[in-house]
């Protein structure tokens, strides 16, 4: 992990186009970076493209990128991933989800997935076995904490639609969840 002067100093070196500081760029921050785009895109060509993108990206922009702090960094480049994936989805109209408004079922609250007892790659895992536009509201929704809303807007659909998606979601990895945990205790 970098320390505040350390990322400060980064940034100033990335803004010189040097070639040491890119590496070092790449080498401290693609995991993390692999690891958002991949809650948004399942085919590791795609994920592969979309992060090649974003590095370009990355590359033209950093003179325009105001340091703000620790953390900043990170945040800016984790930004520009998440975009170009919701570009690619678009692009590629892998989030439009057909389904019939009926066969969808009304959460109650109470029926939140319970992630207890799970480790982060056992969550991951259900989360990327969602249906495609299922998995991009999920993830807008909880980990980037859009509104249904800028979920609509960002991905052409109405804001209900969302919401709906969303529960669907919720109440799907609520189930698998549920099976998961039977089939822990029954091994």
């Amino acid at each position: 992990m970098l320390t505040e002067d350390q990322e400060r100093l980064l940034v100033d070196r990335l803004g010189k186009k040097e070639q040491s500081a890119w590496k070092e760029f790449y080498d401290f921050y693609s995991n993390s970076l692999t690891y958002a785009c991949m809650r948004y895109l399942d085919k590791q060509d795609d994920v592969e493209d979309v992060l090649q993108e974003s590095f370009v990206k990355m590359y033209y922009a950093i003179g325009s990128f105001d340091y703000r702090g620790k953390g900043a960094l990170q945040a800016w480049s984790t930004r520009i991933v998440v975009n170009e994936a919701l570009k690619f989805i678009r692009k590629e109209k892998k989030h439009q989800v057909i389904y019939n408004q009926d066969n969808i079922v009304d959460i109650a609250d109470e029926d939140e997935p319970e992630f207890d007892g799970l480790s982060q790659e056992e969550i991951f895992a259900m989360i990327r076995e969602l249906p495609e536009g299922y998995r991009t509201v999920f993830n807008l929704y909880v980990f980037e904490q859009k509104s249904h809303k800028e979920i609509g807007h960002l991905l052409g659909i109405a804001e209900n639609s969302s919401a709906s998606q969303f529960h669907r979601a919720k109440s799907i990895l609520s189930q698998r969840i549920r099976e998961f945990k039977k089939l822990k205790v029954a091994l």
